[in-house]
């Protein structure tokens, strides 16, 4: 039912795990692309990415362009806060507490620690943005199909007060979707704790104001 490979990444050891049954259910009608990319990563992540280059949660820059929406309460805060209580015994840090109980109780979440990374050819602007050839990598937290959209999730135990966490996301989406060929427009992104739950549509981000705006956190 779960798979899983443990990435010995830099930044720590990173808990691939895919949950195949839900994975094949959710994406058999139009995200076949993003099952295959998954079913792939278990055996041929390119590691080598990995060891240099930026990295997404790394990212210390706003993006204007995001919209956030603020929901107290939401579904994925309520699934954080059952995953803190029923793994607190199991896991000894919050993330995994979180991703576990999702993957395995959620029939939305298919899978965690998903590996991921962009290219400096696959983004016009990225020797602006990232001061660097080599590849931008990252790792999803979270990874949910709900509504026909593929949600990329990302927990924070301070959700309330992160100030660059929608970045982090927004670029895991636009990795996800040049991996899998999957539309921008197919992708919905958030942050999240057990209260509070952050969501955007990195659809509608604009990245020509990007160098601009890093000039404000250098």
């Amino acid at each position: 039912m779960i798979t899983n490979v443990v990435l010995d990444h830099p930044g720590g050891f990173y808990e691939y795990k895919v949950h195949n049954d839900k994975m094949n259910i959710l994406c058999n009608s139009g995200y076949v692309s993003l099952a295959n990319y998954l079913k792939n990563m278990m055996k041929n992540c390119p590691n080598e990415y990995f060891k240099k280059g930026p990295r997404s949660s790394a990212l210390r820059f706003n993006l204007p362009s995001i919209n956030l929406m603020h929901f107290p309460s939401y579904e994925v805060s309520e699934l954080a806060k059952l995953g803190l209580d029923i793994n607190k015994e199991r896991f000894f840090d919050n993330h995994p507490r979180v991703q576990n109980f999702m993957l395995e109780n959620d029939n939305k979440t298919i899978a965690i620690e998903v590996p991921l990374w962009l290219n400096n050819h696959e983004l016009s602007l990225y020797n602006e943005i990232f001061n660097s050839r080599d590849a931008l990598t990252g790792h999803i937290d979270i990874l949910r199909v709900e509504g026909e959209k593929v949600w990329i999730w990302d927990y924070k135990p301070n959700a309330f007060k992160e100030k660059f966490a929608s970045t982090q996301v927004y670029f895991y989406a636009l990795m996800l979707s040049r991996r899998t060929g999957i539309s921008l427009d197919n992708f919905r992104c958030g942050y999240f704790d057990s209260k509070d739950t952050f969501i955007f549509n990195p659809e509608n981000v604009k990245l020509i104001n990007v160098k601009q705006d890093l000039m404000e956190y250098v």
